[in-house]
């Protein structure tokens, strides 16, 4: 089997993710009204399965059990993950959709934290989280608030099958083979909502680039990175998500941020570079 090519540290590389990321998000947000979540679920998570396939050509019959043991679960949680936070933002803003999702990441770095520096970590993500989060909403949506944060929880599990797969299978095959089966639990809710029969050819441009910034680049960084880095530490280096939303809105949207948003970015950054500068140089199997 044909070994992947990428080589980047992994703090690039998780910090690459998270911009790609969100510059799907800006595509996504034009793909949105039309698709429906389900049906831009669909789009993102196939169309990254076929380009994902055409790029590294998978052997499938070389995979031995565990492997397929490891990978299936990994790419059903991937594309559940997808598909019920795009689906909670139908209900809540976007803010306080990523403020909960992360909450699932959130509580497995806590789970593996051994060090009281670690946990300090997490509590500075954490009150940034709060600072970011829309508390002063005086109507949210319960189903969408349970869906974003059922999405945190399936986060979480992408971490833990993500970081065990990519042990035992090259990072872009992991992330290949992954989609599919992410495909094959996405694209039925996408045909049951109506939201495909809704794409244009002309949509197949914006399609393709929504699938290469918001999973088929960010997913294979992120599981070359989860092979060098503990999962705890992923988790905190992910709570630049909500930081990085916050510029890109200022850059592409000309969002302004209150003085406590911008305290809550530096606090997260802190988090971020702390949990990076300190954590444990052997890395836990």
């Amino acid at each position: 089997m044909k070994k992947s090519k990428i080589n980047i540290p992994p703090l690039p590389a998780v910090l690459g993710a998270i911009v790609s990321v969100q510059a799907g998000a800006a595509i996504a947000k034009g793909l949105f009204p039309a698709l429906g979540a389900t049906g831009t679920a669909s789009v993102r998570i196939g169309l990254s399965a076929l380009i994902l396939l055409a790029v590294n050509r998978p052997n499938l019959k070389r995979l031995n059990k565990a492997q397929w043991r490891a990978v299936i679960p990994y790419g059903l949680c991937l594309g559940a993950m997808n598909m019920i936070f795009y689906m909670s933002l139908e209900r809540i803003p976007l803010g306080l959709a990523v403020t909960l999702e992360f909450i699932g990441p959130l509580l497995l770095a806590v789970a593996g934290s051994r060090r009281l520096i670690e946990f300090l970590w997490v509590l500075l993500a954490a009150a940034g989280i709060a600072f970011i989060a829309p508390w002063s909403e005086k109507s949210i949506d319960l189903i969408g608030a349970l869906m974003a944060l059922l999405a945190g929880g399936f986060w979480a599990g992408y971490i833990v099958l993500g970081r065990r797969t990519s042990k035992i299978l090259d990072g872009g095959q992991a992330v290949t083979i992954g989609m599919v089966f992410a495909t094959m639990i996405v694209l039925p809710f996408g045909i049951a909502g109506g939201g495909l029969s809704n794409f244009t050819p002309i949509m197949i441009f914006s399609g393709a680039a929504l699938a290469l910034l918001s999973s088929a680049i960010p997913f294979t960084l992120e599981i070359n990175a989860m092979r060098k880095i503990p999962a705890q530490t992923f988790s905190i280096l992910m709570s630049l998500e909500p930081a990085v939303a916050a510029l890109c809105g200022l850059i592409f949207l000309q969002e302004l941020l209150t003085f406590y948003e911008w305290m809550a970015v530096a606090l997260v950054v802190i988090a971020s570079a702390g949990a990076t500068l300190t954590k444990n140089k052997k890395i836990p199997n």
